[in-house]
């Protein structure tokens, strides 16, 4: 199976840049699978129904989102709806919409998909991410429920996101963290056959301040004050993520590619 993941869109120009691009990619790259974080698309702090709506008609099979979930009130309603969007499975208990989802392709085979929030330097406490996962791959065996398993690792730190791939590696296909907006240089396949990346980056506009006009951000830091509230920029985007293919008997990784594509950042992918 050929995936895709890219990481966090943020605002317009991150949309823009998947309702230009992500079809060309699907076709260029026989992508069987693709899926978008998305929970800085709409203002960069949560993602609305009408830009769900666009990330799904530009492209993506499923949209995963973060701490920010419910950011955009309308998704409390929305996310029960459209089975393709991906809440984290640690959540709180009476959150709206599931934490994982199992997809069929058109040829009959299965891909997993879910999310989990860590806890280290998050705002707030969320229940325990391992043992979360624990029951959803538990629940479905690689390579025998699903042919694949992604999962999106929304946190802060990069140990903990490090310490899920190898908890998970040889019963996930793919484990990939998200929410800190820059690319990591350590996309690898782990020893027991799964896919890593600490962080997938953002979709967005990279001269910024993780996806953020720059004034803003920089006058908190220097003053200690705020003036405003933090708005997304509005350059050029470059599409970050990760391309895996597996294999269709066992669900391990076989190959991956960092994926930079337009903008600033050098470019990458498969």
């Amino acid at each position: 199976m050929r995936i895709l993941f890219l990481g966090d869109v943020v605002g317009r120009t991150g949309r823009t840049a998947i309702a230009e691009r992500l079809q060309g990619l699907r076709a260029e790259w026989k992508l069987d699978f693709v899926v978008v974080n998305g929970e800085n698309a709409t203002g960069g702090a949560g993602l609305s129904p009408d830009h769900a709506k666009a990330l799904l008609a530009a492209g993506a099979d499923c949209l995963t989102l973060g701490d920010h979930a419910f950011d955009q009130k309308d998704m409390m309603s929305f996310i029960e709806q459209e089975p393709r969007i991906i809440r984290p499975l640690n959540y709180s208990k009476i959150a709206p919409g599931r934490g994982f989802r199992l997809f069929p392709l058109p040829d009959g085979r299965r891909i997993l998909v879910a999310q989990v929030l860590g806890q280290v330097f998050m705002k707030r406490p969320f229940d325990d991410p391992f043992s979360a996962v624990e029951s959803v791959l538990k629940a479905h065996p690689l390579g025998a429920a699903a042919t694949a398993i992604l999962l999106d690792v929304h946190c802060e730190a990069t140990s903990e996101k490090m310490a899920m791939g190898h908890w998970c590696d040889g019963r996930a296909s793919v484990v990939v963290g998200t929410h800190t907006h820059v690319p990591t240089a350590d996309a690898q396949i782990l020893p027991g056959g799964t896919a890593f990346q600490s962080d997938a980056g953002m979709c967005g506009d990279y001269d910024s301040v993780i996806g953020m006009n720059k004034m803003e951000p920089l006058r908190r830091f220097i003053t200690g004050m705020a003036s405003g509230r933090f708005e997304p920029g509005n350059g050029p985007a470059t599409l970050c993520g990760i391309f895996v293919e597996t294999d269709d008997a066992t669900g391990k990784a076989v190959r991956q590619a960092m994926v930079r594509v337009g903008g600033r950042l050098d470019q990458a992918g498969p």
